[in-house]
């Protein structure tokens, strides 16, 4: 009994024995693990160390970039406040310089209304000086000697460079003579040469063509224009043409050679005005969608004086003696301009609805503004007051473009409207003395002949027709 004892006992010992080992072994491998791992960390650690001088000197240098910034500031912080200092210095000076600017326009004002009260002065003695020259042609046409009395400028003695200007008694205009179809997509702007019977066109199509009002044919087309044309001048001398564009740039053509002399460039969208001075061959003015008119030197061939005001200006014109520049504007306003200083010298409501045309008389006395209110005024211009109003119940005006005329004997207007008819008025009475009905598009532009053998018109379809 006790040998079995033993043996069970020497079992059990034998089984815990194997347990201790099994133990030991978990043990060991659990030891060389973290050995292992103490290894490693010691290697870290050592990397750390390593790494801990090279840390030191870069937060040495950062407390150093710190302190320098710290400088810095203190520097700029003193520069802002001697510019504070200055700020407040030029803001009192630049209330001293307002006051004396609202002082001086204040003196300029009246200047103006002297100058302006010079001018009325002056016209009235050129007024007196009109009735004695129209007494005496009178006379003359009495004694035969008709030509020579045509010789007039301004309504006392007109001529050119070249040599004395000459027209002839304009006619009502009644029967289309010619009809033409001169450009693709629509005629916005014709206009005659000065004493000559050739008219200028310009279209849509991009180009400018001259004709024969006499038979109608086509003498010379002008290229080089990259975009639609929308007004049209010509220098008194005839040489040379220029057309407003839609390009945003005005062309101008040697008229005998058709070469573009120069491309006037400046203007920031569509121009769609032009004129140039009666007086000289050198001074153009233009008017764009940018809300500016500019004053062009033709022998420089660039800007050299630009009007800013806040509405668009679609039409305008020099005055007879080429100071003074007429614009009239989207807003209705019929606006003064003197072109030396290029201030604002009148300003009148025209119109309630956007101003179209503007065109002078030759003697200078009478403005005929057209809107879009379907009115077409006639003002004096020394007063700058409305002496007439024609009007038409068929009579509605086109386009912002629409161009309006006064015959070159200052008795007839004609003006296009948008069912193709075109209004003939005396302007004596007011009545309609002519209704012409040949286009069959909206009339955007008429043109007088000085020589008034003829009317021009010219519709949306590109047609032109010659009245006789």
């Amino acid at each position: 009994m006790k040998g079995s004892e033993w043996k069970d006992k020497a079992e059990n010992l034998e089984l815990e024995l194997q347990q201790c080992y099994k133990a030991q072994a978990r043990l060991s491998e659990q030891l060389v693990v973290e050995v292992a791992e103490s290894r490693a960390a010691k290697s870290l650690v050592q990397e750390k160390e390593a790494l801990i001088p090279t840390l030191e000197h870069d937060l040495s240098q950062a407390r150093d970039e710190c302190a320098r910034l710290a400088s810095v500031l203190e520097e700029k912080t003193k520069a802002l406040e001697l510019l504070i200092g200055e700020n407040k210095e030029l803001k009192s000076q630049y209330e001293e310089m307002r006051t004396r600017a609202v002082n001086a326009e204040a003196e300029n004002k009246t200047l103006v209304d002297r100058w302006m009260l010079q001018k009325m002065q002056d016209a009235e003695r050129l007024n007196e000086a009109n009735a004695l020259y129209e007494d005496m042609l009178g006379k003359l046409k009495a004694s035969g000697l008709e030509q020579l009395a045509r010789q007039q400028v301004d309504g006392v003695v007109r001529q050119s460079e070249e040599g004395a200007e000459y027209y002839v008694e304009p006619i009502i205009p009644k029967t289309c003579k010619h009809r033409i179809p001169a450009h693709d997509g629509g005629c916005a702007a014709i206009v005659f040469e000065n004493s000559s019977g050739k008219l200028v066109s310009g279209g849509q199509d991009h180009t400018v063509k001259t004709w024969d009002s006499t038979t109608g044919r086509l003498i010379q087309t002008y290229n080089g224009c990259l975009g639609s044309v929308l007004d049209l001048s010509i220098t008194h001398d005839n040489r040379s043409i220029i057309a407003a564009s839609s390009s945003n740039n005005l062309y101008v053509w040697d008229a005998n050679s058709g070469r573009v002399r120069h491309t006037l460039t400046g203007h920031k969208d569509k121009v769609c005005a032009v004129d140039v001075s009666r007086l000289s061959a050198r001074h153009v003015v233009s008017s764009g969608y940018d809300r500016t008119i500019k004053v062009w030197d033709l022998n420089k061939g660039y800007c050299v004086n630009t009007l800013m005001f806040p509405s668009n200006c679609n039409t305008l014109s020099f005055s007879p003696d080429g100071q003074t520049i007429f614009s009239g504007h989207v807003d209705g306003h019929l606006r003064l301009w003197d072109i030396q200083t290029g201030k604002l010298l009148s300003e009148v409501a025209a119109h309630s609805s956007a101003v179209t045309s503007i065109s002078l008389s030759r003697n200078g006395n009478t403005i005929l503004t057209s809107g879009r209110d379907n009115l077409h005024n006639l003002f004096d211009t020394r007063t700058l007051e409305v002496w007439g109003t024609l009007r038409a119940t068929e009579n509605r005006v086109a386009s912002n473009w629409s161009r309006s005329c006064i015959s070159a004997d200052n008795n007839y207007v004609a003006a296009g409207s948008v069912d193709g008819s075109v209004h003939v008025w005396s302007i004596s009475n007011g009545n309609i003395v002519s209704t012409l009905k040949e286009h069959t598009g909206s009339v955007l532009c008429c043109s007088w002949s000085g020589l008034g053998k003829h009317l021009a018109t010219s519709d949306r379809n590109g047609v032109i027709c010659m009245w006789t």
